[in-house]
């Protein structure tokens, strides 16, 4: 038994804010600054009083739609997010509940900007198993909530969104190889160091990074698991039709591709236009490169992440 993808669907809610945008509300930073060392132009954020939860549920509804699937046919859902509705329930219990699912095994998954990448190997492990047929895996994140709007070094790389696969059960291979990997030593690099304790905020409840830190970090873990991804599946990299890097920076994602011996003819990129959305950034770019017609049936696609934690993986898969 494998599983295979047969539905994407992707949300960025609202319209995108550009960097010009940013400057008029204030954020001390201008266009070509941004551009020149992040790739990134706009990134969308919610509205006030919208949820990770309500960002998932038009994914998913997307997702479900392609797949040719109802809800309720749903027996796993999974939702990788760093910013849940609630410390519980968990956000995907919420988008069970939205869904009128009733029954489907429901968590959700906290890797940072791997979360997709670990959910989606979870999934996988269901669903080869033979315990659950129908998958719902879903990035979902509203970074705006833990951005310190004063912090430019920051700020004006993160967005809001979310992205959704459907996984089924399959006689034809569709995950080749699933790796994943964590080093809790680096945690200082990549953290929001705050908790909530007796109603009160405990630390800093804003996202703080060491950027030049992250960026060696990332550079050198996601061409090592990329290759290990490979390895397991017995495919050269040379065979990769399609790298989707976790969408967070351009320059790591040139770094990761000149690594592999990729033209970034094969990278699929997203982030010029919704900025690091975490755990949604690989299913939006997914997303998009399968509804624009470049990701066809029968082709091998890569996909990896890196996070705070750290976190690190790669899913190599036949779409």
């Amino acid at each position: 038994m494998f599983a295979r993808i047969t539905g994407v669907g992707s949300y960025l809610p609202g319209e995108p804010v550009s960097n010009n945008d940013l400057f008029q509300r204030g954020v001390e930073t201008n266009d070509e600054w941004i551009v020149s060392r992040t790739g990134i132009k706009a990134r969308h954020l919610a509205e006030a009083g919208v949820t990770s939860s309500d960002l998932a549920l038009e994914a998913s509804r997307r997702a479900l739609a392609a797949a040719m699937i109802d809800a309720a046919e749903l027996d796993l859902i999974i939702v990788a997010t760093s910013t849940p509705d609630f410390i519980f329930p968990s956000t995907a219990c919420l988008l069970q509940a939205k869904l009128a699912n009733r029954g489907a095994m429901a968590f959700d998954v906290q890797a940072v900007c791997s979360g997709f990448v670990y959910a989606l190997s979870i999934a996988d492990k269901f669903i080869r198993s033979g315990s659950h047929k129908k998958a719902l895996v879903v990035g979902a994140e509203v970074f705006s909530r833990i951005l310190d709007w004063d912090d430019r070094a920051t700020c004006v790389l993160f967005g809001d969104g979310a992205g959704a696969v459907v996984l089924e059960a399959s006689e034809t291979p569709g995950i080749l190889a699933a790796v994943a990997h964590a080093d809790g030593s680096h945690s200082g690099i990549l953290s929001v160091p705050g908790s909530v304790s007796g109603g009160k905020v405990i630390g800093d409840p804003f996202l703080r990074m060491d950027g030049q830190a992250v960026f060696k970090f990332a550079v050198r873990v996601l061409a090592e698991v990329a290759r290990e991804c490979c390895d397991n599946a017995g495919v050269s990299s040379s065979e990769i039709d399609w790298l989707i890097p976790h969408q967070a920076n351009i320059r790591i994602l040139e770094s990761t591709a000149k690594k592999l011996g990729l033209g970034m003819d094969k990278v699929i990129v997203t982030v010029d236009g919704h900025g690091n959305t975490s755990a949604a950034s690989i299913p939006l770019a997914l997303d998009a490169a399968v509804r624009d017609g470049r990701i066809k049936a029968g082709q091998k696609i890569l996909l990896e992440g890196v996070g705070g934690g750290f976190t690190w993986g790669a899913v190599l898969l036949e779409f």
